[in-house]
């Protein structure tokens, strides 16, 4: 059954966790401006910034349970972002605080990477994070979006000191998706009634490979910037000497391995299909974040 808010007298409480990523700070921001009743669960208040004036805050973290019921009390539903390599953990702390609460609706922010036939250790990760949500008897949203238009903001070193992007994807695609967008979703499921039980793939409205993706970065730059195929061991070695544990390296290459062997391409309606209006593209979010390029 869906829940009308109209119905009711009082608006709903609305948890955030994850709020300092780009998805959840994104969904954050929008509630406000939506005016809903929101309240944020964080590790450090400090990172939340301006917005953590407007909101209620309560200091937390998804690894220590016994931190978890002052955020859930009185909470109608959770947006939640689980982060790490050990998603089910945070995922089953989460349902437990969320059904000692009597949360109504939990929406998790998932990955594409679940649905796809290419097995990856984030697809594993995020696919046990799933099953707990779905075994918590509570009703749930999951949101599954491909590749962030954001993720290549990873690139900025590279271009801005060689002009070069360095990748093992060779002449893979994907459909990167605005995280603006993600959130959107996110906000229209958490206040609009009838996405009960519902995955949802997101992606954004064209595939593109990493070199087509540079080739747009150097036009809003005003010069020409180099794609370079990288062997995957070079690739490997720069995560190394950047100190990402093992079990992220692991992931990444696995999800560069996915895009160039062809899997990462596929795109959806979703996104229009929910909010009415086209997903926005790479060109659109580059309008807002080319400056982080120059």
């Amino acid at each position: 059954m869906g829940y009308d808010m109209h119905q009711e007298g009082e608006r709903q409480m609305i948890l955030v966790i994850g709020a300092t990523g780009n998805v959840g700070g994104a969904v954050l921001a929008q509630l406000i401006e939506a005016g809903q009743k929101v309240r944020v669960l964080v590790r450090d208040p400090a990172k939340l910034g301006e917005l953590g004036g407007k909101v209620e805050v309560v200091k937390g973290d998804l690894t220590k349970p016994e931190t978890l019921d002052a955020a859930f009390a009185g909470v109608d539903k959770v947006f939640v972002v689980f982060a790490g390599d050990d998603l089910a953990t945070l995922a089953g702390n989460a349902m437990d605080a969320a059904k000692k609460a009597g949360v109504k609706h939990i929406v998790m922010l998932s990955s594409s990477t679940v649905v796809e036939p290419y097995a990856t250790l984030l697809g594993q990760w995020h696919i046990e994070a799933e099953a707990k949500i779905k075994a918590s008897g509570l009703a749930w949203t999951i949101l599954q979006p491909g590749a962030f238009a954001s993720n290549t903001l990873h690139w900025v070193g590279s271009i801005k000191s060689q002009g070069v992007v360095f990748q093992p994807t060779g002449d893979g695609k994907s459909a990167p998706i605005d995280p603006h967008d993600i959130a959107a979703v996110a906000v229209k499921v958490l206040t609009s009634p009838g996405h009960e039980g519902k995955s949802y793939v997101l992606t954004g409205p064209e595939a593109l490979s990493a070199a087509e993706e540079v080739a747009k970065i150097g036009a809003v730059l005003g010069r020409p910037l180099r794609f370079v195929d990288v062997p995957e061991a070079a690739a490997r070695e720069g995560m190394v000497k950047a100190g990402l544990p093992e079990v992220f390296i692991r992931a990444v290459l696995e999800a560069h391995a996915m895009v160039k062997a062809g899997h990462g391409a596929r795109i959806t309606q979703t996104v229009e299909e929910i909010l009415g209006r086209k997903a926005r593209t790479f060109d659109d979010w580059l309008k807002s974040h080319g400056k982080a390029f120059q």
